[in-house]
């Protein structure tokens, strides 16, 4: 069954729990934009946009992948000037790619632009031993990810 919310639509892949969500703004001024979520274990509760809560409960065969929207203002600019969806191979992850040191695990990130929106695409691996076998099953996910229209920025009060 195919979630749509905010302009991002997922097709989960058996396996795999799935949300779109967009954090409440915590200040008059603060802006809020879509983080779509995947995970083959279950996703807790105010988990973070790049997994935290989530990324030390892995196991050696599990994956966690986010895609965190930061804007069509940046679209295309700098670190998001690659076109289009990523693909993923073992060979971009790495232990050192985590913004922590979590052991066992392996992480890559992305920066693109898709639909005229700016996107970091994190995928976190349970092993990195195994990465061989479980980035093919992020890469799987991914291809059932997919982006349309711009969204208007969430601001306090507003919706």
């Amino acid at each position: 069954m195919t979630v749509s919310k905010y302009g991002l639509s997922v097709r989960p892949e058996p396996g795999w729990q799935t949300q779109i969500l967009r954090r409440v703004p915590q200040a008059p001024q603060e802006v809020t934009l879509p983080v779509l979520q995947a995970c083959t274990r279950p996703l807790p509760a105010g988990c973070g946009d790049f997994g935290g809560g989530v990324i030390d409960r892995l196991d050696t065969s599990d994956v966690f992948l986010s895609l965190v929207e930061f804007g069509s203002d940046v679209a295309g600019q700098g670190l998001f000037a690659p076109s289009g969806m990523p693909r993923l191979a073992p060979s971009q992850f790495g232990p050192n790619n985590l913004p922590r040191a979590v052991p066992g695990r392996s992480a890559a990130q992305h920066f693109c632009t898709v639909g005229g929106r700016a996107f970091c695409l994190f995928v976190v691996v349970g092993s990195h031993a195994r990465r061989m076998a479980l980035v093919p099953r992020a890469a799987r996910m991914l291809t059932g990810i997919s982006v349309s229209r711009r969204v208007q920025p969430q601001r306090m009060g507003l919706l």
